[in-house]
């Protein structure tokens, strides 16, 4: 094989996975995805492929639909509240983590077909290609995704600056156990979901809604923060989050949803299986 061959995967590398990951959720997975793609990829002789993007997008899109069967095998078993895997430093126009979590509600073509035409701008005829099905079947994959989606997540737009002067606001109020300052930065419909695994600290097994009851939940956590804690405002999943470290190890990442009227969303992941690869 020629170096050609690998400097095309490299090249695409990021794209595939973004695509992988967004269907997966987990980086472990997509990672595996790669793996697999690349191993289709690598006996191919390059000058036989008429389009190696459109090929290696539509391999890697097919393990991961295969894979998806066996991450939502263990969700099934899974202890708790399951949320994606939070990845560090994208982009603020990549899938958000309330997005993500709208998309585990859609069945895995949905979930794919969703992907690569809401996320990445493949036209319908182009994903009929690369899943193996008819234009007919995409389009309808397509409606049913947006309509599901559409009707369980506002859409909206907050600037960045406001983005994170919400956060700092929101940090200072929870970790200070300020009820009152709490109150004021969370959106009457907040819901706070968290995920620990069974292995991480979970504040609830289930979703918690309300601004009272959300507001005090925080509160009565922050608690338990160790003091010497290390506070890293980062961007993951596309949205503003706070990484809380003890020694040089990630405890939890919160991630914020922000709307017009403050946080909607409150994202907490402790299980350290998802934490074990953040920077």
């Amino acid at each position: 094989m020629g170096m050609a061959d690998t400097r095309t995967f490299v090249a695409h590398r990021e794209l595939l996975f973004s695509i992988a990951y967004n269907i997966l959720g987990t980086v472990a997975d997509t990672e595996d995805v790669l793996q697999e793609t690349w191993l289709s990829w690598a006996p191919r002789d390059e000058s036989t492929i008429e389009n190696p993007r459109a090929y290696l997008v539509r391999v890697a899109v097919n393990h991961a639909l295969a894979r998806r069967e066996a991450v939502n095998r263990r969700k099934e078993t899974y202890v708790g509240q399951w949320l994606p895997e939070p990845v560090v430093d994208t982009e603020p126009t990549d899938p958000s983590m309330a997005l993500l979590v709208v998309l585990e509600t859609l069945s895995p073509a949905e979930r794919a077909v969703f992907v690569l035409h809401e996320v990445f701008g493949y036209a319908l005829a182009e994903i009929a290609d690369v899943l193996g099905r008819t234009p007919a079947a995409v389009r309808q994959l397509a409606h049913r995704a947006r309509e599901h989606v559409h009707a369980r997540r506002p859409r909206y737009r907050v600037d960045p600056r406001t983005q994170r002067e919400v956060t700092e606001r929101f940090v200072a109020a929870a970790l200070g156990g300020d009820l009152a300052a709490l109150l004021r930065v969370l959106a009457p419909d907040v819901t706070l979901r968290t995920d620990g695994g069974g292995k991480g600290p979970a504040t609830s097994p289930l979703p918690v809604h309300g601004r009272e009851d959300v507001a005090r939940l925080l509160v009565a956590v922050s608690r338990g923060v160790p003091p010497d804690a290390d506070l890293r405002f980062r961007r993951v999943n596309g949205d503003p989050a706070v990484v809380l470290l003890a020694g040089g190890h990630p405890l939890a990442v919160l991630v914020l949803d922000v709307s017009p009227e403050g946080v909607a969303g409150v994202y907490s992941v402790t299980n350290p299986d998802k934490l074990a690869r953040l920077r």
